[in-house]
């Protein structure tokens, strides 16, 4: 990589702040996130089933991904953690790192915080399956939650999407509405947020539904709640299981994934509908996103290692361009 010395096998530490100074365009994620599933779908890379562990009790949960993207030539592993999750989200601690190493010349790229890749890889997901699963002419944008992945649902919604005309929000978090509005208008200044209080009255008008809460919102979308056409797409909380068993069609990252991460969607025996099509097969053009204009879609944004890789892998490139981060000489 640029910058980087041919037998370099000191590990660059690129930490929280030098992540966060790296400019790079909503339409770049999108793109980069685009191409690592395209990569996935044409057998050029590898996406594992990931690993979980959580206590009985729930308190937290961690998750080990390794995965290669084939195109870039990088092998990567993605540790996530979460403590917590039974206390409100002012007390919880999350922490998520990125390994990647280059595959061609067997040394390390950088060792990252992996906050910043998470919190534009998801939402660029979102959007990517709002665009190939949206009907025909749709207008209206509902996002349920204000936190890390709502405040940019919005921002990467118009990316794919841009005839996209109202948008709404439904959160109980003042501070988190604020940023949601900030968000938006950094990105799209000319744009009017509207909050909503009254959320399955708001699905009910809306094309398009991202369910993006913790696991503590009141909101819960029931599938006779959505018009016609619509598609929910559930990254965290907020819209019930029915959205997901009634849906007239089902597509999800991974189906794998959905049963491991999205048990809360299961029926009353554990059971989960069939998945229609896996997307990215559904980027690749062998599977359709949606078949007519007025079936339900239900969307399920789990996600994959092959995406922070890519995009962890592009941040690295910027970084080291930049001379950004800190060497180790950690194997030295």
């Amino acid at each position: 990589m640029t910058g980087t010395p041919a037998d370099d096998k000191a590990l660059r530490i690129l930490s929280t702040s030098d992540l966060a100074g790296i400019d790079i365009t909503l339409t770049d994620v999108v793109d980069v996130v685009e191409q690592a599933y395209r990569t996935l779908a044409d057998g050029q890379s590898a996406n594992p089933r990931k690993l979980t562990v959580k206590p009985e009790d729930g308190h937290s949960v961690s998750y080990a991904m390794l995965g290669r993207d084939g195109v870039r030539g990088v092998v990567a592993v993605k540790t996530s953690y979460k403590h917590g999750l039974d206390k409100g989200r002012d007390q919880q601690h999350y922490y998520t790192t990125l390994s990647l190493y280059d595959d061609t010349t067997g040394l390390p790229v950088a060792l990252m915080d992996c906050g910043r890749v998470g919190s534009l890889r998801t939402p660029a997901v979102s959007a990517l399956l709002a665009r190939e699963c949206a009907a025909p002419g749709s207008r209206t944008a509902l996002v349920i939650g204000t936190g890390t992945q709502g405040r940019l649902a919005l921002p990467f919604l118009l990316t794919t999407l841009p005839d996209l005309d109202r948008l709404m929000v439904y959160g109980t978090h003042p501070e988190g509405l604020a940023a949601v509005r900030e968000r938006l208008h950094h990105y799209f200044p000319e744009r009017e947020l509207e909050v909503v209080e009254d959320v399955r009255a708001a699905a009910a008008e809306a094309d398009v539904v991202v369910a993006t809460a913790g696991n503590h919102t009141p909101a819960a979308v029931e599938s006779d709640d959505l018009k016609p056409g619509a598609v929910s797409i559930l990254v965290g909380h907020g819209i019930a299981p029915s959205t997901l068993h009634r849906a007239d069609r089902v597509i999800a990252t991974s189906e794998a994934q959905m049963k491991v991460t999205g048990t809360d969607m299961a029926d009353a025996d554990g059971n989960f509908p069939a998945v229609d099509a896996e997307f990215p097969e559904v980027l690749a053009g062998r599977a359709r996103g949606r078949q007519s204009a007025e079936e339900r879609i239900f969307a399920y944004n789990s996600g994959l290692v092959v995406t922070d890789i890519a995009l962890g892998h592009r941040f690295a490139q910027l970084a080291i361009e930049q001379g950004l981060g800190t060497r180790v000489p950690l194997w030295q």
